[in-house]
């Protein structure tokens, strides 16, 4: 039999190539747009919010001599020797030993490289990003094996929890957590916004585990019990890894979105990229340059758990299936 003709629309090089070009001929509308406002690019200052060298300088705290001893460095005045805190052989001196100094002087340099805002800004986000997951995973995984008990007053625990939580928005529960309860058991702000995230995905974690966990035959648990297995039991080791095996492209997707949500914890304060780009706008002037990098930095943390999401199904699938 002949293959069957594609049609033009279904040419997968051609379509590459049609989606590549919109994408670019959106770029230069930008492009053209900006250059329209006699916006001012300042691209060269973004390296610097990345890292940037920092030249610390150590003076002599009185007149002497430069002296070393074990390793150390001191000023010897006539009545007794100085030490010099912070200074050791790594620094490039501009006096040598024994020769005098006077206080004030510039005695040693050195260039030293330090992370930049958003380094910083990122190490925060992704931590709390990390701490928040864990705890949507615990609370998620606990919710959803309460509103499936038969213990009615478990249920009705688990459905208020997730109706008030599904029900609010995110920024208005960080802000409840924040001037109420963290006040009230004096937390961190850090801690505040990690636990606000964590129990307001946790909702959606248990429902989602929820649906899982009742797609899984029934029999499965039977055959369980008529083997002499606990509940407990054919719930950790056999239920659970299906579900979350059949339920991880939500999951991935849930986690995606709590890194992207994570940014709303800059409302009280805290220095993840979002609180960055803003003190960076404020000081340079430059929203541009400084959104499109956090966006981009965004996009990079969702794009890599998104392809990890993908590797994980691809093996489980190669292992029998996500089912």
């Amino acid at each position: 039999m002949s293959k069957k003709k594609q049609s033009f629309a279904q040419n997968k090089p051609l379509g590459h190539l049609i989606a590549l070009l919109f994408y670019v001929g959106i770029g230069f509308f930008f492009y053209l747009a900006a250059a329209n406002m006699n916006y001012v690019w300042k691209w060269n200052s973004v390296p610097k919010y990345f890292m940037y060298d920092e030249t610390i300088t150590i003076e002599s705290p009185a007149d002497g001599k430069l002296v070393s001893k074990d390793g150390k460095y001191y000023v010897k005045t006539q009545d007794e020797n100085i030490i010099i805190e912070d200074l050791d052989s790594s620094f490039k001196f501009d006096y040598t030993i024994d020769e005098d100094v006077y206080e004030g002087d510039y005695i040693a340099k050195k260039t030293v490289t330090k992370d930049g805002p958003i380094l910083n800004g990122l190490k925060t986000t992704l931590k709390i990003s990390a701490l928040a997951a864990l705890i949507t995973f615990v609370i998620g995984t606990v919710i959803a094996l309460m509103k499936l008990s038969s213990y009615v007053f478990m249920r009705d625990i688990a459905t208020v929890y997730i109706t008030i939580i599904r029900g609010t928005p995110l920024l208005v529960q960080i802000f409840l957590f924040y001037f109420i309860v963290a006040n009230i058991f004096d937390l961190e702000r850090f801690v505040a916004g990690v636990l606000s995230l964590g129990i307001f995905f946790g909702a959606y974690m248990a429902e989602i585990l929820r649906g899982a966990i009742q797609s899984i035959d029934k029999g499965q648990l039977e055959a369980a019990k008529s083997l002499g297995i606990s509940n407990f039991q054919a719930m950790r080791y056999i239920i659970l890894p299906q579900a979350v095996k059949r339920a991880l492209p939500t999951i991935i997707g849930e986690m995606i979105a709590l890194v992207k949500d994570s940014s709303l914890v800059s409302v009280i304060s805290i220095t993840d990229l979002t609180k960055v780009g803003k003190e960076i706008v404020a000081n340079t002037f430059s929203p541009f340059e400084t959104w499109i990098v956090i966006a981009l930095l965004y996009l990079t943390i969702t794009s890599t758990l998104s392809y990890i999401g993908h590797i994980i199904e691809k093996r489980m699938t190669a292992k029998g299936g996500l089912s």
